[in-house]
């Protein structure tokens, strides 16, 4: 691996502060932790097409949801019979949980939605490698299968009007969530493709690994500008990203680290648990990680040392059993356990979420704690909500309003972008879901207003007073996701659901 850009050398090899005892910065809203819980390629529909009704076939975890349920914008009977998609929308079974990935390209999102008309997923989003069928995209599961998502939305809050910043895959959306930006990129290395990188533009829209990574593939690229990390960092808020496989294995013989834990993924074969390009923070020099060294002590993660705020999953449990748990708390889940289609299921995912979410209800802080449990982008999977364009863009890797013909090259157009705007940024993208899990959380709540995933990061630059980011991210202009609380009433029981079956296992008091 050859040498570090100068730049990175300067941000990373820094004197390290002391670790001081001073209080925690105030808050503007009674929450004083927050956990994201990110996980991988999931549109709206696809878990929420026909919430709170499920089929309940037999063999299947039943659902029966809460006579008050309020509806959600899902699949109505006539998207289901008379759908403009050349095939109609079809439910999965459990037994069906484990499925081949989907095209999310950029381009591909926009060609699939056309005009709005959100006609042309089979042709454009879905796959066709064999033994892959391109209908399948237009699959959706209930809450037989997804039990504990839909458990969550009863318990919780949930929006129903939640999109990806832009479209595109995993890494414009990880980006997205600790920036707003996917604009600006510094470093590149031979190799990189306008697949990865809009011709032109020095955007992000493809999945390049992170630069600053001993851990990732080629091609990759490094970032510029500020994240939320920065800012977090500068107010003196303890925070960190913890991810599945962040851990080396073993070390290279030019001492670079290895990343090689691995588990069977759903689809049979075994999967690495950690990706790389799943790792917003390592694109970005000043909170990167190259060597993915260890916390120094567990009392300092959260704080800056030599793990500058990136580390494994298991120093989450760590530092949240020890009275360490940062204020602000990314989690990964590890690659067969994130949701991702192709490699994780369903019910792989629902064991990771469960047994995170219960953990987390039973710590000391759950009573000032905000979990916000999202997907990074839809997989092409179908959604029937054209997104609002908020962020125009002309870049060649454009086609929202081009031709719909499959084979044909991109039209170059997403709207007429304003002047000085940075391409390759059409948005919003794809409906996601989006659930809070809170003692303050409104209780079987849907919120309609229009968020997005930098809402979550302006959620967090708002309750710490951090400003923004600036340099047109989009935390700027994200909706707000405060109507989901309810601030006046905590909750004084945890919500438990059983991680094989999702069902609920009794709502208890809190012990302590």
């Amino acid at each position: 691996m050859g040498p570090w850009p100068a730049a990175f050398l300067a941000a990373f090899l820094h004197p390290l502060p002391a670790p001081t005892n001073s209080a925690a910065p105030p808050t503007t809203t009674p929450i004083r932790k927050v956990v994201v819980i990110f996980q991988e390629n999931v549109s709206f529909d696809h878990y929420f097409a026909t919430y709170p009704m499920a089929e309940n076939r037999a063999g299947e975890p039943p659902f029966q949801g809460a006579s008050e349920t309020p509806r959600v914008n899902g699949l109505s009977d006539a998207l289901r019979t008379r759908n403009p998609n050349s095939f109609p929308p079809f439910r999965l079974s459990r037994s069906e949980a484990a499925t081949c990935d989907q095209d999310h390209d950029y381009t591909a999102e926009q060609q699939a939605a056309h005009r709005g008309l959100m006609d042309r997923f089979v042709e454009f989003t879905g796959n066709r490698d064999a033994p892959c069928e391109a209908k399948a995209v237009m699959g959706y599961f209930d809450g037989n299968t997804v039990t504990a998502v839909w458990n969550y939305a009863q318990a919780f809050a949930m929006s129903d009007s939640f999109f990806g910043a832009t479209f595109g895959p995993s890494t414009p959306g990880a980006l997205n969530l600790v920036s707003g930006q996917t604009h600006g990129v510094q470093f590149s290395e031979r190799g990189v493709s306008n697949e990865d990188v809009a011709a032109g533009t020095g955007t992000v829209i493809g999945d390049p690994d992170p630069l600053y990574d001993e851990c990732r593939s080629e091609p990759a690229v490094g970032m510029s500008g500020r994240n939320v990390g920065d800012l977090l960092n500068a107010k003196g808020v303890t925070w960190g990203w913890f991810q599945g496989g962040f851990r080396p294995t073993a070390m290279g013989l030019g001492g670079n680290a290895i990343c090689g834990a691995s588990h069977k993924g759903s689809d049979g074969y075994p999967v690495e648990d950690y990706i790389a390009h799943h790792e917003p923070f390592q694109y970005y020099a000043s909170t990167s990680n190259p060597r993915h060294l260890p916390p120094s002590a567990t009392e300092m993660i959260g704080r800056t040392d030599r793990a500058n705020h990136q580390y494994d999953l298991t120093d989450f449990w760590a530092a949240a059993e020890s009275g360490y748990l940062p204020a602000v708390s990314f989690l990964k889940a590890p690659a067969y356990q994130d949701g991702h289609a192709g490699y994780s299921d369903p019910i792989a995912e629902q064991a990771f979420l469960v047994a995170t979410i219960n953990r987390l209800q039973k710590l000391p802080e759950w009573p000032e704690m905000a979990i916000f449990l999202t997907w990074d982008d839809s997989d092409g999977w179908y959604d029937h909500v054209m997104p609002p364009i908020v962020s125009r863009s002309n870049a060649p890797a454009d086609a929202l309003t081009g031709p719909s013909i499959p084979g044909s090259v991109p039209s170059g157009d997403c709207g007429t972008p304003a002047a000085g705007a940075y391409l390759g940024r059409c948005g919003y993208g794809p409906r996601l879901p989006l659930l809070v899990i809170s003692p303050y959380a409104k209780k079987n709540f849907v919120d309609h207003g229009i968020t997005d995933t930098t809402s979550i990061l302006r959620f967090i630059e708002d309750n710490w007073n951090l400003g923004r980011i600036g340099d047109q991210s989009f935390d700027d202009t994200s909706g707000s996701l405060l109507p989901m609380f309810d601030f006046s009433k905590r909750r004084t029981s945890i919500s438990l659901l059983d991680p094989l079956t999702g069902q609920p296992i009794g709502a208890e008091p809190r012990t302590r």
